[in-house]
Parts: C-alpha cells; structure tokens; sequence
C-alpha cells in the first residue's frame, strides 16, 4: 500500500546500511521532505538528499512500482519534473520526466513488521483499534495531539463559518444566524435548520423584529410547518408572504421520529423567533461576552442546551470572526470557553474514556470528537499519533 511507503519514508524507516539507485549510486537522506497532502504533485516537497555526493533539493515521488510513473501519466505532468528522486517498492523499470531526463530510483521495502500492524488496525474488531496502548502513553504526547486536534476541529468549523458568510453575501450577522439555527436542529435536522435559515429572508424578519407574532408567523411559515401550530400563524403567513412575495414553495422535510417534544422543529424555530426578537441572536452582542456567564445569560436556554450552543455556535463563530478579522483575542477567548465547560457526555467521548483517556473540558471531547470522525471512522491511522505510537512500538 503506497500509502505505508511514504509513512516508511517520513519516519526514516529505511534499510539498514547504505542505500543506493538502481544503477548503483550511493543515497543519503538528508531531509525527506514535507508531505503533500493534496490531490495532486508530488508526494513530498524540499526533501534534501545526496546522490553520488551531489546535493539535489527538490520533490520526492513514490510508487508500489516504478512503472505507476507512466501509469499516473506523471511524464506528461510539469508538476513532477522537479522530482530529483523516485521511492519504489519494486523497481520493475526506469522513468523518466517530461524532458526525457532520467530519474534517479531507489527501493524500499516496507518493513513487514509494519504492514503486518498496519493491517491489525485496519482489520481489528476492537473500536478504536489502539485501544490498548491508549493507558500507556505519555501525559504530554496525549495533550499535545488533543490540543492539535482540538484546534484542527476550530479550523474545520472556520471553513463552514466562512461558506456559509459568503452564501449569505459576506454578512457575519446572518451567516451567525444560520449557524446558531443549525445547531438547534442537533444531529437530527441539523442539515434542515441550516437550509431552513439559509433561505429565510432576513430583510423581511429585520423589518418586524419588534412584533414577535409576525416572526414567528414569518419564521414557521417559511419552514412549512403552519399545520403544527395555532391557525393564527398561517392568516398571519399570508399576509407576510404576500407583502414580501415570499416563495414557500420548497422547504425541508423535517423529522420528528425519536425527537422529544421540546425539540420538535417547529418549538425549537419559535424559540430562535423569540431570541431573534429579543436580539439574542446578534452577533456585536455575542462579540462582547467575555466569559462563560455572560454567553449564558444571553441565550438564556436550559443548561445543556445553552452548552451545546456555546460550543457548537458560540465559540466557533469567536474563533472564525478572530481568524478573518485577525483578532487574536477572540481565538484565544474561544479556548478559554472549551476549558471553562465541561466535556460533553456522548458516546464519542465514553468510548475514548474507557479506553483510558481523561476528559476534563469540552476542549477534550471536542478534541476526541474530531479524532474519531477525521482519523478512526476514515481509517487514517497512519496520520494519527496515537496510530503513529501504536505502529513505532516495534520499529
């Protein structure tokens, strides 16, 4: 698997002794380079190595075989003419790049040890495969990978921040708005709720936010959901949606199975109608919480759901508006909140805390909630540390 030869080559898992090209020139790793982690060029970039004793910087590329060159069309692609060194399992031939120059070649092998635990984690019954050696690792390491992870996760919901602020014609108001209304939608209509907000015409809620009967008369009818509420609310819709011209012609189709009533679709829109009404839902309001009581008091929900929201809308919507306005206190404050809260009790975090792991914040749980979604459900051990502590036990 080539993706076990650039880990090989990453962590310098090379043949003892001198290692040399196919027609007999002596290698010396210098600097394997930097990994591409992208779809395209490549495999690693800046490595430094010695060939022959001349010093060549440029790309490294690897294949299970040296014919996957022409195979990958790689002579017909200019990103790969500045690679100075081809990494094979098996050289079966020579290469060469675009311009017809020779490539130099070296084979690797994968440590059988290697591919031997490699295919223990992919096949094992046990979830998470590294289960075991979970009790064993250093404090530091664990924090230091949670720590990466916990703002890897930041950055991840950064991106959909920023989508969803472009969408709405780069206004960080409404783009807020939409996230806080997905997350009240939880895992089960979450995707609904963002649909749902991203097509609710905003102008129209802004010009009666001071009569809560017509948000919420504007807000239900536009989720379709008039036969779940007062019939008040459709007469009223009516009129809205004819002196807006409102096209109510499509909306999601909720799901109400397994939802307790207090997280019904249409509850839940007219609690986000009351808070838009009472300017719960601004975003120069939630710029200007400082700490944790302060966020509670301003959307004023139960205590799990306020931390759910806290966590979910609140302090990523703090940490994208930092990163875009190049506010450093308002990332730095997002993580103050995580590790003022308290982990979240799902079956993501009991799972890593039998395996060992302790959850103190919701920094953590947000830290194992990426881990397990990014690396464990996509089988990326080989990026994992956790996976990297688990194969270097043997090599």
């Amino acid at each position: 698997m080539e993706k076990l030869l650039h880990y090989t080559w990453k962590h310098r898992l090379l043949p003892l002794g001198t290692l040399r090209t196919t027609d007999g020139q002596e290698v010396e790793v210098i600097d394997p380079g930097l990994y591409n982690r992208a779809d395209s060029g490549p495999d690693f970039f800046n490595a430094k190595v010695k060939i022959d004793g001349t010093l060549w910087v440029g790309s490294v590329e690897m294949h299970l075989k040296a014919s996957d060159w022409y195979r990958h069309r790689h002579d017909e692609d200019e990103q790969y003419d500045n690679v100075v060194l081809h990494v094979v399992e098996v050289a079966d031939m020579d290469v060469q790049d675009g311009k017809g120059h020779t490539i130099p070649t070296i084979e690797v092998p994968i440590p059988r040890t290697l591919s031997d635990d490699y295919e223990q984690l992919l096949n094992s019954d046990k979830y998470p495969p590294c289960y075991h050696i979970i009790p064993s690792l250093a404090p530091l390491k664990t924090h230091s990978w949670m720590s990466a992870l916990e703002t890897e996760r930041l950055e991840q919901k950064t991106k959909a921040m920023i989508s969803r602020v472009e969408q709405k014609n780069g206004s960080w108001e409404d783009g807020y708005f939409v996230t806080l209304a997905r997350n009240f939608g939880f895992s089960l209509n979450g995707d609904n709720f963002e649909r749902w907000a991203m097509a609710l015409p905003m102008g129209a809620a802004a010009h009666h936010r001071d009569n809560l009967f017509q948000l919420e008369a504007l807000f239900i009818g536009q989720a379709g959901l008039l036969d779940r509420v007062d019939e008040r609310y459709a007469k009223e819709y009516d009129y809205l949606s004819k002196k807006f011209r409102l096209d109510n012609t499509v909306h999601p189709v909720w799901r109400y199975l397994r939802t307790r009533p207090q997280n019904f679709p249409h509850v839940r829109i007219m609690q986000l109608a009351r808070m838009y009404h009472e300017q719960r839902t601004s975003l120069s309001r939630l710029l200007d919480c400082e700490n944790l009581k302060q966020l509670t008091d301003l959307f004023g929900l139960s205590k799990n759901i306020n931390e759910l929201i806290i966590i979910n809308t609140a302090v990523p919507t703090l940490f994208a508006y930092g990163r875009h306005h190049s506010r450093e206190e308002l990332c730095e404050r997002a993580f103050t909140l995580l590790d003022a809260l308290h982990p979240e009790g799902n079956h993501i975090v009991r799972m890593w805390q039998e395996c060992g792991l302790e959850v103190k914040t919701a920094g953590d749980s947000q830290a194992l909630i990426q881990l397990k979604k990014e690396y464990c459900d996509r089988k990326e051990c080989l990026r994992c540390r956790f996976g990297f502590e688990y194969l270097s036990k043997r090599h």
